[in-house]
């Protein structure tokens, strides 16, 4: 990433702590208390051996009263710091958790189009493992930087006093530590900008891996799954092995410039000791603040450290935070659905370079059942997309009720659909909450109806605590056909004006599929249905099939006029009953 990029990360970092601005101010007066009355202690050290001049020449009044201001320093240094690191521990972690908020919340928002094209495991990653890194570098910049800065400070402070000659020569050595710490630094950010990324996609195929499990075994991919992730692990791990080597060498080098200089000091000093032009108790002091001196620069080098890596991480961060919204831009509402929906011209494509959907034209008057069949990849389930608005069509008008569904409330049109897909999601809550998720004023009376229509209350009767058991979308003692039962049942909960079933009972079986056919057609009566169906047996009732191929209604009209047409429609329905 370049400095210009770099530089702009971190604006929105202090942009983010601007909130903070009085804790902060706490903070920094903390720190100055803690550097102060540290570098006091050595000046009373110091102090403490000058009382003691030799065998039976000690100052025992003077020194009790260094060691009692000794005690009250240590004290107020320990109270200091204790409030500081409470502080900067309250800002990080309250930044770390309005990062991670804004991040999921824009994941809700963000347009399905970005989220379908992006690793979905990469999100993850960055929501959970990026914001810990982030908050691991903020919080070490907080904790180390403003102490550091200031123990740099107040320790060419207190070597001036004593000996503004010694001093000369730690000050004149110190851009030695720097210069290395900004050379080695400079290299590390793009390492832990890779390490960030690779651990995104190695997160995304364990996923991947995890939720195919049964696949992966069936397919006997076992072997090629492990290469695959040895790769992406060797891949990662030679760039952390990278980031980690050239931010360990930071410290390392600069401990050893300042080594040298606090030798320096050590022999200058001590020939000044014998000249009479400092006192023994002052070198002490001065090796001490010497020796102070240097480590600051080791602590800020490894901020640096840290800080590279917290940017990149938090790069990525911002990079979700900052993506594109779905447009809400629609006022208009529909408080009285009649169903009436019309395709007009529209055309559409996730590639803009490959054609899709071209000058799709349909109209589907109010209450009519429209089954859309097809090969597949044909647009079948694209067509519900667009009508939801998943996907915005890139001409073309798409009309409920005689309104274009751009200038309507997205939250308001989708609110007029219900939808049970063949990809089923229940949330880990009971499957009472689960139910009644899309109508949470549903009594238990109507809770039990609707699961005996859709022949799902028998199982839900047979699980350890029946309709108060937890449940998840990933929970091993449900089926996919159990799921889906219950995903139908949530939506005859609260049934909107129209509907869209796309492969509803793609995991249900034959017979528990006629038997909840009339749950089905009471389901859909009076109400705009669009049915997405490969098993053809189960919308020969439909009002109007629609044969897609390639994006385009080939075949339009009922079962028996298609049957008679003989064409696509014909071929598929034979092929499936023979």
């Amino acid at each position: 990433m370049n400095n210009q990029r770099k530089t702009g990360i971190l604006k929105r970092d202090l942009i983010e702590l601007n909130v903070y601005t009085i804790s902060i101010l706490l903070s920094v007066i903390c720190a100055a208390a803690t550097v102060y009355f540290t570098l006091r202690i050595p000046i009373l050290t110091g102090r403490a051996v000058d009382c003691i001049v030799g065998a039976g020449q000690i100052d025992y009044d003077r020194l009790f009263l260094v060691l009692k201001e000794m005690s009250i320093a240590i004290f107020i240094t320990s109270l200091a710091q204790w409030l500081m690191n409470r502080i900067n521990n309250k800002i990080t972690y309250d930044i770390t958790k309005n990062l991670r908020d804004r991040a999921f919340a824009k994941l809700q928002k963000m347009r399905l189009s970005e989220i379908d094209g992006h690793p979905h495991g990469d999100y993850v990653s960055r929501i959970v493992s990026d914001a810990d890194t982030f908050s691991d570098g903020l919080l070490m910049g907080f904790t180390q930087l403003f102490t550091g800065v200031l123990t740099i400070l107040g320790t060419i402070y207190f070597m001036v006093m004593i000996s503004w000659k010694i001093a000369l020569i730690v000050i004149v050595a110190t851009p030695l530590s720097l210069l290395l710490a900004k050379f080695i630094s400079s290299r590390t950010y793009s390492f832990f900008g890779k390490q960030a990324k690779l651990r995104g996609t190695e997160t995304s195929y364990i996923e991947e891996i995890i939720l195919n499990k049964n696949i992966v075994r069936n397919m006997d991919y076992e072997d090629t799954a492990l290469e695959r992730f040895e790769i992406m692990n060797n891949a990662l791990k030679d760039a952390a092995m990278k980031a980690t080597f050239y931010s360990s060498i930071v410290n390392p080098s600069t401990r050893l410039i300042n080594n040298l200089i606090y030798a320096a000091v050590g022999v200058v000093g001590g020939l000044m000791a014998i000249g009479g032009s400092i006192t023994v108790g002052g070198l002490t002091s001065f090796l001490s603040y010497a020796s102070t001196y240097g480590k600051p620069f080791n602590e800020i080098s490894g901020v640096i450290t840290e800080f590279q890596n917290a940017l990149a991480c938090a790069a990525r961060l911002f990079e979700l935070i900052d993506s594109d919204v779905e447009t809400n831009e629609g006022i208009e509402k529909i408080d009285d659905a009649k169903g009436t929906i019309e395709f007009k011209d529209v055309c559409f494509s996730y590639d803009k370079s490959k054609k899709l959907i071209e000058h799709l034209n349909l109209k589907v008057e109010s209450g009519q059942r429209v089954a859309i069949v097809g090969p597949t990849g044909a647009g079948k389930s694209t067509i519900i997309n667009l009508l939801m608005r998943f996907y915005e069509i890139d001409g073309g008008q798409i009309l409920i009720d005689g309104k274009d569904i751009r200038d309507i409330d997205i939250d308001n049109l989708r609110s007029n659909f219900g939808m049970v897909l063949q990809e089923t999601w229940l949330k880990n809550a009971t499957v009472k909450e689960n139910l009644k998720m899309a109508c949470p004023d549903a009594s238990d009376e109507e809770i039990i109806a609707a699961a005996k229509a859709t022949h799902a209350h028998s199982f839900i009767k047979r699980m350890p605590y029946g309709y108060d058991t937890i449940i998840s979308g990933e929970n091993g003692s449900l089926s996919q056909g159990q799921m889906q039962l219950l995903c139908i049942t949530r939506v005859m909960l609260n049934i909107p004006p129209m509907l869209i079933l796309d492969e509803a009972t793609s995991s249900i079986d034959t017979r528990t599929e006629q038997k909840i056919q009339s749950a089905f057609n009471k389901m859909m009566t009076g109400r705009t249905t669009f049915v997405v169906a490969h098993r053809l047996s189960t919308i020969r009732e439909a009002d109007v099939i629609l044969f897609v191929k390639e994006g385009q209604i080939v075949e339009q009209g009922n079962h028996s006029e298609l049957l008679h047409k003989d064409g696509y429609y014909a071929k598929l329905y034979r092929s499936q009953i023979e």
